[in-house]
């Protein structure tokens, strides 16, 4: 078992019985839950863990990160999932939606929310899409996959994960989010599966979008909640870091209002 960072606020008072499980996306850690997720859902009684999977934030593995793949991050879920104890709600993020998609093949969840969320089918038509949309944004994350944030812009981290609205004075703020990612990782969600697992038809499923997304459209969050027999939730104004946007608490409260019939 692999030492993994795991952030965790629990509740003051009463705990509600279903724990949640934060799951980050590529080129970032545990920490971008932590800025207003966490303490969030641990107001409202439930007990909030966020984990940093091998390779990121303090969790070991950093040295290998270029050749870690999905199913290291996969095995780093399960591993999270059995030391928190209970049943969890799993909250996957961009790759992190990936990273549970492939975990529910053999692991349990009480439910599952997908934020900005790879695809079941992975990876490959975002990627074209982006490099036709924004080449540029498209040219810097692979800059932050091969050596890290210092070597690109801050305004990439903008474009890649933030809104306009958020002020340039607060970007310094948000660069300790970020860091490299697998190369092995990004080509294994490139790769395509036609024939992805989908879960039991009792599982709930919440599939929520951003309208502003650099790395996943609208048609393609909605594509990914049909095949989970959902209808996805897309927010007006909002980019891809949902949950560290001007508006993350329209995010979370949509998620707290769906929790409560899980």
């Amino acid at each position: 078992m692999s030492h993994l960072e795991i952030i965790s606020r629990r509740p003051r008072g009463k705990t509600r019985p279903t724990p949640l499980l934060f799951v980050h996306g590529a080129f970032s850690h545990a920490g971008i839950w932590d800025v207003n997720f966490l303490s969030y859902f641990a107001e409202l009684g439930y007990e909030a863990h966020a984990v940093s999977l091998r390779g990121h934030g303090e969790s070991e593995g950093r040295f290998r990160l270029p050749w870690l793949s999905l199913t290291d991050y996969v095995t780093d879920l399960g591993d999270t999932v059995r030391r928190i104890g209970g049943l969890p709600v799993l909250i996957g993020h961009s790759m992190g939606g990936m990273v549970v998609q492939r975990y529910l093949r053999t692991g349990k969840a009480r439910g599952v929310v997908l934020m900005a969320s790879v695809p079941p089918y992975g990876l490959w038509d975002s990627t074209i899409g982006m490099a036709f949309r924004d080449p540029m944004l498209a040219h810097q994350l692979g800059l932050l996959m091969a050596f890290g944030p210092a070597v690109i812009n801050i305004g990439s981290i903008r474009r890649a994960m933030l809104s306009d609205r958020v002020p340039d004075s607060e970007l310094p703020r948000y660069e300790p989010l970020f860091q490299s990612e697998s190369s092995r990782v990004v080509m294994d969600m490139l790769a395509f599966d036609p024939f992805s697992w989908l879960p039991e038809p009792a599982l709930p499923v919440l599939v929520l979008g951003a309208a502003d997304d650099a790395f996943f459209t609208a048609p393609q969050v909605e594509a990914t909640a049909r095949a989970f027999g959902t209808r996805a939730t897309i927010f007006p104004d909002m980019a891809h870091g949902m949950m560290i946007e001007p508006d993350w608490r329209l995010v979370a409260d949509t998620i707290a209002g769906w929790l409560e019939g899980v």
